[in-house]
């Protein structure tokens, strides 16, 4: 950084006032940026207006990568706008600032951000929560996140896969997969487990899969709410079907239907978590603490369908 001073002439030290004048050059390898202050009347520095096709091919990118824009490059920016990086960089004014104010200036810090797939997510939660399956369009989401539409296409292809994403953060499939494919404890324990992990589900803030079931007893031919139970329940009916076939290979539960034993043992259970909020507003209604409900429910199933029927 240079400083260059302006000596004061001869009638300035006459009248034995002198002004200082300062500049400021901060030249960069790939353009330059150029600022210009005087002590006496300061300039703001006047960037270039960023082109908000460049704004969203930079947040399109880094929802792609789920990182933040700052640790999308420059050739990736340009790759994904259809231009050359320097045509990029001088549509920036040659340095990447001009583009990080813009960003700022929409709401996004490059450097901390969620990724747009992470706050579309989240938007999309709420907006299940508050309002049902119907009123989660893309330009509702993008609205709500933070992003455009263009940057929900990239990451997600289309609605479909973005419900998808939102009901395997919010429903307990994922977990209960992982739990039943892991090592096997005793039957008790595990039914115990999974009925904590149905509980946590339904109980979570905003609260998707109580919507989502509410939409499946209201409207069960609809497409939309159709497209989404045949891709999210058979994959917990697989995993929890799986582990109750075991169970009934190895004879220490009753051979019933797949489906049957299934419900047999979620329903009493999610039922009673749907309800609990409802339940608790009623006056002389006297719910039981949460754990102590699971174990009721554990031991009843537990007594239902053990070959043997012992006590636990």
């Amino acid at each position: 950084m240079g400083i260059a001073s302006s000596h004061v002439g001869p009638a300035a030290h006459d009248t034995g006032r002198s002004t200082l004048t300062e500049h400021w050059l901060d030249t960069r390898l790939q353009g330059t940026f150029i600022r210009v202050s005087n002590t006496d009347s300061p300039l703001p520095p006047q960037g270039p207006a960023v082109p908000p096709e460049i704004v969203d091919a930079a947040l399109r990118v880094a929802a792609a990568r789920a990182v933040p824009v700052a640790d999308v490059t420059l050739r990736e920016i340009a790759q994904e706008a259809g231009i050359s990086r320097s045509t990029l960089l001088r549509r920036l004014g040659g340095t990447r600032r001009t583009l990080e104010e813009a960003l700022r200036t929409a709401g996004v810090e490059p450097g901390t951000q969620k990724p747009v797939r992470e706050r579309a997510i989240d938007a999309a939660a709420t907006l299940i929560s508050e309002h049902g399956l119907v009123v989660v369009t893309f330009e509702r989401v993008a609205a709500s996140a933070g992003c455009s539409v263009h940057s929900l296409y990239a990451a997600f292809g289309g609605r479909d896969e973005l419900l998808h994403a939102v009901f395997l953060r919010y429903s307990p499939v994922v977990d209960i997969e992982t739990l039943l494919k892991g090592p096997r404890e005793d039957f008790e324990t595990t039914v115990r487990r999974v009925y904590a992990l149905f509980v946590t589900a339904l109980e979570r803030e905003p609260r998707v899969l109580s919507a989502f079931l509410a939409e499946v007893f209201a409207r069960p031919h609809d497409t939309g709410v159709q497209a989404l139970f045949q891709r999210i329940f058979p994959r917990m009916l697989g995993a929890v079907g799986t582990w109750l076939d075991d169970e009934v290979a190895a004879g220490r539960v009753r051979d019933l239907p797949r489906i049957l034993l299934a419900q047999q043992m979620t329903s009493p259970v999610v039922l009673h978590s749907l309800l609990r909020p409802s339940f608790a507003q009623l006056p002389g209604v006297d719910l039981p603490p949460r754990d102590e409900a699971i174990e009721t429910f554990t031991r009843a199933f537990l007594r239902a369908v053990r070959s043997d029927h012992p006590e636990p």
